[in-house]
């Protein structure tokens, strides 16, 4: 029986691959009906933080490393999030006289006319998008504990990343679980590469671009530096859109300065963006360069679907596609065998 099974392998050899694509594209597909992309991002952010604390071939170092790293993050965001409670609406505030101003002299016609206004057109669109306050704790708590789900996950697998142990692959030998889940990993592994291409590459930019804002925001002397200085950075690891966002927060509360100081931050984030372009291409390289119009599409479609975890996967998958499908071309004609010896495959295994 074995031999026959050896022998339907050797027959079809590319079955495998193809079931384990098929298994892949549910899985997202899973992702996106469920409203799964909190958990899945946070696992391979996760991830992605456990093998770059992976310095010795020890784990649970790599995990007491990793435990202070998610404790530091928390209170991180604690912090943040209690400037951020006082500093946002302080911006508003300061921001929207000025603003009405400005768009009255030139005959622009805004939807609010002053804070007052602004709030009730804010808390319009909140009510119909969230419902209640009881409606926005649920959805809160939930996606807390999905975020931790999403990191047990990424422990686990960073642990034991194998289907099978060692035992049972000696004892059993080859057989159809152990080939379909072994291509399976394959794809995982993969897609877990293009996250670590695009997002790597993402929070390296979005930190140089960061540290440059800041040195803008700090000479300037620009009120709730700080806050905005973290929300630069939160919103760079969002391609495009995340810079547009960041970029009128430092425009908006420029030009509560004066007009000057607004064309001047307009100009040098323009100027840091182009460099971001540079950076982009020396950090990332040819492999994974998309037309900007194919990366909005990409975004839209992963904002409808799974709203902020989808726009930072959009980019991701676009890069897992064009890997995967760049696996089967320049192959040699006369033995139909692909090209697969350019690409570089990695295992989900610690480093």
């Amino acid at each position: 029986m074995m031999s026959a099974l050896m022998n339907t392998a050797t027959a079809v050899p590319r079955k495998p691959v193809v079931i384990s694509y098929i298994f892949f594209a549910a899985l997202m597909l899973l992702v996106a009906m469920l409203h799964l992309g909190t958990p899945f991002v946070a696992a391979l952010f996760s991830y992605l933080a456990l093998r770059k604390l992976a310095f010795s071939r020890r784990r649970w170092v790599a995990m007491l490393l990793f435990i202070v790293f998610m404790a530091a993050l928390f209170s991180g965001c604690v912090f943040f999030l209690k400037r951020a409670v006082v500093a946002l609406p302080d911006i508003v505030e300061t921001t929207i006289p000025t603003v009405v101003q400005s768009a009255q002299a030139h005959g622009i016609e805004l939807p609010f006319t002053d804070l007052n206004s602004l709030k009730t057109v804010a808390m319009d669109s909140v009510r119909d998008a969230l419902g209640d306050l009881g409606n926005y704790v649920r959805i809160a708590t939930k996606e807390f504990a999905f975020l931790l789900i999403g990191v047990v996950i990424a422990a686990g697998i960073f642990l034991n990343p194998d289907f099978e142990t060692n035992e049972e692959r000696r004892n059993r030998g080859a057989n159809l679980y152990s080939i379909y889940t072994s291509e399976i990993r394959k794809r995982f592994a993969s897609l877990y590469d293009s996250f670590e291409t695009v997002i790597g590459a993402q929070i390296i930019i979005s930190v140089v671009n960061t540290c440059l804002t800041g040195i803008f925001l700090f000479t300037f002397g620009l009120r709730h530096a700080t806050v905005v200085l973290i929300l630069t950075f939160l919103c760079g690891v969002l391609p495009i859109v995340g810079n547009l966002i960041s970029n009128t927060i430092i425009v908006c509360i420029s030009f509560v300065a004066s007009l000057k100081l607004a064309i001047f931050a307009l100009i040098f984030l323009l100027v840091i963006h182009k460099l971001e372009y540079f950076l982009n291409s020396k950090i990332i390289g040819g492999r994974i360069r998309h037309p900007m119009w194919l990366i909005l599409l990409a975004l839209l479609i992963g904002e409808q679907l799974m709203g902020i975890p989808g726009m930072i996967l959009a980019p991701v998958i676009l890069s897992f596609i064009k890997v995967e499908m760049q696996k089967f071309g320049g192959g040699d004609p006369a033995t139909n065998r692909p090209a697969r010896a350019r690409v570089e495959r990695r295992e989900l295994t610690p480093v």
